[in-house]
C-alpha cells in the first residue's frame, strides 16, 4: 500500500512509491548468477534455540542455504530480548483491545442482543453474545492491567520493554540488512489441539511479535 488515502483521516499526503521496482532493483555487486550478492541476512541466535522443531530448523535452514546460493551472506546477530515480546504484547495488545471495544455495547456499536430488561441487563447480554472467549479474555486482562493500582506496575513498565526491544533491532540492522527466522517454534497444530490451553498459543507467536510488535513489519 503507498500514497494517499482520501478516505482515511490518518494518511499522510504523500505520492505512491513503486515499491515492487524498488525491490527488484539490482544491488551493489550483484549478477545473473549471484542476484543477492551484497545483501547482509541477520539470524538471531534467540530464533534458534535447542528447542526448535528439528522439520522447522531444517526447512529454515534449507531455505537460508537457497538464499547463500544467490549471493546473500548469513549474519549472526542477537536480540537479547526476544523472550520478553510475549508478556509485553499480552499485556499492551489487551489494554488496547479493553480500551478500543468498550464502545461495543449494544447502544450505538455491535451487537445488541435480542431480549433484556433494563439497560445494564442489555449491556451484559450484548457484550456477552457478541465477543468469543479469547476476546474475552483479553478484554478482561486489558482492564485488569489499566486499573488503578496496576497501570504503573504492568501497562507503563511493558511499554518501556517495548521500546528497549525496538533498540534490539536497530542496533541489528547496523549489522544486516534484515532478518530472517522461523515463524513459529513447532510445525502446525492439529485444528483444535491447542484449544484448551490459550497459553501454549501465546508462546508459540515467539518469533513474530518482537517484529511486528515494537518495530516493524515482519
Amino acid at each position: 500500500m503507498s500514497g494517499f488515502d482520501e478516505r482515511d483521516s490518518t494518511s499522510a499526503q504523500r505520492p505512491p512509491q513503486d515499491l515492487h521496482a524498488q525491490m527488484l532493483a539490482p544491488r551493489d555487486g550483484a549478477t545473473a548468477a549471484g542476484p543477492l550478492a551484497g545483501l547482509r541476512i541477520g539470524l538471531p541466535k534467540e530464533f534458534f534455540p535447542a528447542a526448535l522443531a528439528a522439520d522447522v530448523n531444517g526447512a529454515v535452514r534449507g531455505a537460508l542455504a537457497e538464499l547463500e546460493k544467490l549471493g546473500a551472506t548469513l549474519v549472526d546477530v542477537s536480540l537479547p530480548r526476544t523472550e520478553l515480546s510475549i508478556p509485553v504484547y499480552y499485556i499492551i495488545a489487551p489494554a488496547e483491545a479493553s480500551s478500543n471495544l468498550s464502545r461495543f455495547d449494544g447502544v450505538r456499536y455491535g451487537h445488541r442482543a435480542g431480549k433484556y430488561t433494563d439497560l445494564l441487563d442489555m449491556y451484559k447480554k450484548s457484550r456477552s453474545e457478541g465477543f468469543g472467549p479469547e476476546v474475552k479474555r483479553r478484554i478482561m486482562i486489558g482492564t485488569y492491567v489499566l486499573s488503578h493500582g496496576y497501570y504503573d506496575a504492568y501497562y507503563l513498565q511493558a511499554q518501556k520493554l517495548r521500546r528497549m526491544i525496538a533498540d534490539d533491532f536497530q542496533r541489528c540492522f547496523t549489522q544486516c540488512d534484515v532478518i530472517a527466522g522461523p515463524v513459529a517454534p513447532s510445525v502446525a497444530w492439529k485444528i483444535g489441539a491447542q484449544g484448551d490451553d490459550p497459553v501454549a498459543a501465546y508462546l508459540a507467536d515467539i518469533f513474530t511479535l518482537p517484529a511486528s510488535w515494537p518495530v516493524c513489519p515482519a
